[in-house]
């Protein structure tokens, strides 16, 4: 309901994906969600993904969704201009449409949506780094929400609109908890690594066991702790702190470049 709320003061709409999940990361009911509302679908922290690989997928979102797709990361800012000039470009049409009513001309309003953990602050932040200019209430906009001008064609709710996960299909569950887009309480850390180092092993075995320096032997959680001689006081392989690690080396891109997601979204 709050996000609905917030969507409808917009102009439109950046939606924030996980690079390392593009289909996974992505809300199955977002159109019913939007409406006709414009989207940019923005990758975020492509710079944790294989680049090659998310050009097939940019060409595959885009022309499965129709929307225009880019890529981004929180290290650096080269990509900022492009982004602000293409979610002014998408605002253009209903900005024209109230001023064939006879209101004057305003900047673009515009909003970012996403699920959790996908990076909806940090790209709120990079488009916000330049300008601190609060705007705050206004006519028409609902007084709690809060609007940062990013120049004097774009403004920015800097609420994100966080869009609800269903745990329905338990697949795509896994791979959000791979990246740590579903709350930390609501798995078992020794559960989801277990999964993460077979999705590995299965798509990126190589560059896995070389990371680790594991060549050769079962790739699994006891024989990683093993060779790393983690062990408990009880004398057994050290599965938990094991686990952490491998969690943390995937999520922040130790052990390589990678996209979880494999098949085709037409499917």
């Amino acid at each position: 309901r709050k996000l609905k709320e917030q969507l409808s003061l917009v102009d439109a709409v950046i939606e924030v994906l996980d690079a390392r999940l593009p289909l996974s990361s992505c809300y199955e009911n977002i159109t019913g969600l939007l409406g006709e509302k414009p989207r940019l679908i923005l990758l975020n922290k492509a710079d944790l993904t294989d680049r090659a690989e998310l050009k097939k997928w940019i060409s595959i979102l885009e022309e499965k969704t129709g929307c225009p797709v880019l890529t981004t990361d929180a290290k650096n800012s080269k990509d900022l201009n492009q982004i602000v000039k293409k979610v002014i470009e998408l605002s253009e049409p209903r900005i024209q449409a109230l001023m064939a009513k006879g209101l004057l001309r305003r900047p673009a309003r515009v909003m970012v949506v996403g699920m959790p953990n996908v990076g909806k602050s940090s790209i709120i932040n990079k488009l916000t780094r330049s300008s601190k200019t609060k705007i705050g209430a206004k006519a028409g906009v609902t007084r709690q929400q809060q609007w940062v001008r990013i120049n004097p064609q774009l403004e920015l709710l800097d609420t994100p609109g966080i869009i609800p996960m269903k745990q329905e299909d338990q697949e795509r569950a896994r791979k959000l908890a791979f990246v740590n887009s579903v709350s930390e309480h609501a798995y078992s850390n020794e559960i989801v690594a277990r999964e993460l180092l077979s999705m590995l092993e299965n798509k990126y075995e190589t560059q896995t066991r070389e990371y680790y320096n594991y060549p050769q032997g079962e790739l699994s959680i006891e024989n990683l702790a093993l060779a790393r001689n983690w062990i408990t006081s009880k004398g057994q392989p050290d599965t938990e702190r094991t686990s952490v690690y491998i969690l943390r080396d995937f999520r922040e891109g130790k052990i390589g470049k990678f996209i979880l997601d494999t098949e085709a979204p037409d499917e």
